[in-house]
C-alpha cells in the first residue's frame, strides 16, 4: 500500500485531467453504445427501430470499426499538430454527432451519422492514451494504466445506468446525455489541459497534405515492425470475444431472460435495490445486467492491477484472456440472471488483468518520438475485433440464437402462418400472436424455444475464439519474441 501511495503522488495534473475527460467521454459513449443493439433491433412499439440483427451488426461494426481503425492515422496527426487542437476538434464532432443520432430514425441517415461520430471518437482515443503514457514512467505505468482503466469503467458504468433510466422516457434522451457530456469535456480541455507533446515550430505552418503524407510514412514504419503487427492480430481475437458484451449480450438477455422475474427476485432481497435498478415498470433493463461488468471493474481494478504488476505484461494478458474466456463460456449454461452475474464477474476479472496490460505493453515498446503513432496502432485489434464481432453478432447470431428466427423455424414446422413484421405489426405483436397460436403464454414460448433450440450455444463460439487467442499468445511469447536469459 505504501508503494501504491508513493506512485500515486507522482502523477502530474495532465494525468488527472486526461482521466476526467476519459470518464466523461466513456459516459457518453457507453451510455449510447450499451443500449444500441436493443435500440436498433427492438420492437418499434417500444421506441426502438426494428432493424434486423444483420443490419444492427453492420451499423455497430462500422461505427466501432472506424473508431478503432482511424486512430492509426489520427494518432500520427496528433503527434504532428498537437494534442489540444485534436481534442477540441474531436469534441465538436462528437457533441454534434450524438445530437444528430437523436434526429434520425431510418437506416441511411443513422448509418452516415455513425460514420461522422466515428471520426470524432477516433480523433479522441489515441490522444488520451498517449497523454496517459507521457504522464507515467517505468515505475508508475502499471498502476497508472490500471487507474486509467478503472476511470474508463466508472464512465462506462455511470453512462449505461443513466441511459437505462432515460430510455424508458425516450431513447432520444440517451443521445442528449451523451452530447452534453462531450460539451463539458470541451470546457475542460480549454481550461485545464496542457500540451504534453511539443511539435516542432514548423509543424504549425505545414499544409495538411504534407502532414498527412508524413503520417502515412510513419504508419509504414509501424507496419514494418512485424512482431508488433503479429501481436496486434492475436489481440484482435480477444477483442472480438470481448465486444460480444455489447453486440450480443444485451440482445440475448432481452430475448431470453425474464427481466420482470429478475426484478421480483432482486425485490425479494432488497426492495430499495430493486427500485434503484428497475425501470419503474417492474423490470430491470438488460443494460443494467450487462453494466455489472463495469461495476466490477470500478470495484476491483486497482486491486487487480496492484496484484498483476508483479507479472510480465504478456503473462498477465495470457492469464486474463483465459479467465475471460471461461467467464463468457459459463453464460451458455443457463438463462438465469444471477448465474449470469457470476459469469460476468469471472469475465471482468480476466478483463482487468489483461486489457490495461495491452496498452502498457504497447506504451513500453513504442519509440519515444512515436508514442502517439503506436498508441494509434493499439486500436488496430479493436478494428479487426469489431468487424469480426459484427459478423458473429449478425448473421451467426441470427441463425443460431435470434428468437424471431428460431420462432419462424418452429412456426414453419407447425404450418402456422402469421403476417410479416412491419411498422404496424411489430415484433411484440408477432410474438404474442405466435404464442396464442401455440397455446402458450409469451414466457412459456420463450422457455420452449430456449430448451429446444439451445440459443446459448453461441457463447461456445466466443469461448473458442478467446482460447485460440490464449494459445496464440503463448506461441508468440515462446517463438516470436527473442528469448531473454
Amino acid at each position: 500500500m505504501a508503494r501504491f501511495l508513493d506512485v500515486w503522488k507522482q502523477f502530474p495534473r495532465n494525468f488527472w485531467t486526461a482521466n476526467t475527460m476519459e470518464l466523461l467521454e466513456r459516459l457518453a459513449w457507453y451510455g449510447m453504445f450499451i443500449m444500441l443493439a436493443n435500440y436498433l433491433t427492438g420492437s418499434k412499439d417500444t421506441g426502438a427501430l426494428g432493424f434486423s440483427q444483420s443490419q444492427k451488426a453492420l451499423m455497430m461494426s462500422t461505427l466501432a470499426g472506424l473508431v478503432y481503425f482511424l486512430p492509426i492515422l489520427t494518432g500520427a496527426i496528433a503527434d504532428r499538430i498537437g494534442y489540444k487542437k485534436v481534442l477540441i476538434t474531436a469534441y465538436i464532432i462528437l457533441a454534434s454527432g450524438y445530437f444528430a443520432l437523436a434526429s434520425f430514425k431510418t437506416f441511411i441517415p443513422i448509418y452516415l451519422s455513425f460514420i461522422y461520430l466515428a471520426v470524432g471518437a477516433a480523433l479522441f482515443k489515441p490522444v488520451i492514451s498517449a497523454t496517459i503514457s507521457k504522464s507515467t514512467n517505468d515505475e508508475t505505468s502499471s498502476i497508472g494504466f490500471g487507474i486509467f482503466y478503472m476511470i474508463v469503467n466508472i464512465g462506462a458504468f455511470i453512462g449505461p445506468f443513466l441511459g437505462a433510466k432515460l430510455k424508458v422516457i425516450s431513447y432520444d434522451y440517451v443521445f442528449y446525455l451523451s452530447s452534453a457530456s462531450i460539451l463539458l469535456n470541451l470546457v475542460l480541455v480549454l481550461i485545464f489541459f496542457r500540451e504534453p507533446t511539443h511539435p516542432s515550430e514548423t509543424n504549425g505552418n505545414r499544409a495538411w497534405k504534407e502532414v498527412l503524407a508524413e503520417a502515412f510514412r510513419t504508419i509504414w514504419i509501424g507496419m514494418k515492425d512485424i512482431r508488433f503487427m503479429v501481436f496486434l492480430v492475436i489481440i484482435a481475437g480477444f477483442w472480438s470475444m470481448y465486444n460480444q458484451l455489447f453486440y450480443t449480450f444485451p440482445v440475448f438477455i432481452d430475448q431470453w431472460v425474464d427481466l420482470h422475474r429478475f426484478y421480483q427476485d432482486v425485490y425479494a432481497l432488497s426492495p430499495t435495490l430493486a427500485q434503484w435498478l428497475g425501470n419503474g415498470q417492474g423490470k430491470i433493463e438488460s443494460e443494467m445486467l450487462v453494466n455489472s461488468d463495469a461495476l466490477f471493474i470500478v470495484l476491483f481494478q486497482v486491486l487487480v492491477s496492484s496484484w498483476v504488476m508483479r507479472f510480465k505484461p504478456l503473462n498477465s494478458m495470457i492469464g486474463g484472456i483465459f479467465v475471460s474466456s471461461i467467464g463468457i463460456g459459463l453464460t451458455m449454461l443457463t438463462n438465469q440472471p444471477f448465474f449470469m452475474l457470476m459469469s460476468i464477474l469471472i469475465f471482468a476479472l480476466g478483463e482487468m488483468a489483461s486489457s490495461p496490460k495491452i496498452l502498457e505493453y504497447i506504451g513500453k515498446i513504442a519509440p519515444a518520438d512515436k508514442v502517439g503513432l503506436y498508441m494509434g496502432f493499439s486500436y488496430f485489434p479493436h478494428f479487426i475485433g469489431n468487424i469480426l464481432a459484427g459478423v458473429l453478432s449478425g448473421p451467426v447470431y441470427e441463425k443460431m440464437s435470434d428468437k424471431y428466427f428460431l420462432l419462424n423455424e418452429e412456426l414453419g414446422k407447425r404450418n402456422i402462418d402469421l403476417p410479416a413484421i412491419s411498422d404496424s405489426y411489430t415484433q411484440n405483436d408477432f410474438f404474442i400472436d405466435a404464442a396464442q397460436q401455440m397455446a402458450m403464454t409469451p414466457q412459456e414460448l420463450t422457455d420452449f424455444l430456449f430448451l429446444n433450440y439451445n440459443p446459448s450455444s453461441i457463447w461456445m463460439v466466443f469461448t473458442g475464439i478467446g482460447m485460440a487467442a490464449v494459445v496464440a499468445l503463448i506461441a508468440y511469447d515462446r517463438w516470436i519474441i527473442p528469448r531473454q536469459s
